[in-house]
């Protein structure tokens, strides 16, 4: 049963939308198989300048917080940071940045 959701909601620079979405098509999945996990969904906008919305089910609380401090965790989005930190060295603003926001669930 569904009890606890994080919701990351991530802007990207118009150019990099592309990238981000090719990165979540050919996603490591590494969460798939993480304890507590039960589903995940990601949202592209319909608006320009929205965020996109990775949203994520889980057991508990605890078993989320697990996922963001595993090896499996940075397995996962290693890509996404190689990115934000080339354009770092390369003096460029990060073409994307995310906003984690975490929610109990109170009704299906």
């Amino acid at each position: 049963m569904k009890k606890f959701a994080a919701i990351n909601y991530i802007h990207c620079a118009p150019e990099y939308q592309e990238r981000f979405e090719f990165l979540f098509g050919t996603r490591a999945k590494a969460i798939d198989t993480m304890p507590g996990f039960i589903d995940m969904h990601v949202l592209k906008p319909t608006k320009e300048g929205d965020p996109y919305l990775i949203v994520s089910y889980w057991e508990s609380e605890a078993t989320f917080k697990e996922w963001t401090k595993s090896e499996a965790f940075l397995k996962g989005h290693a890509r996404g940071f190689e990115d934000v930190a080339k354009a770092r060295e390369e003096g460029k603003p990060a073409p994307m940045s995310s906003v984690f926001k975490t929610y109990k669930i109170i009704a299906n």
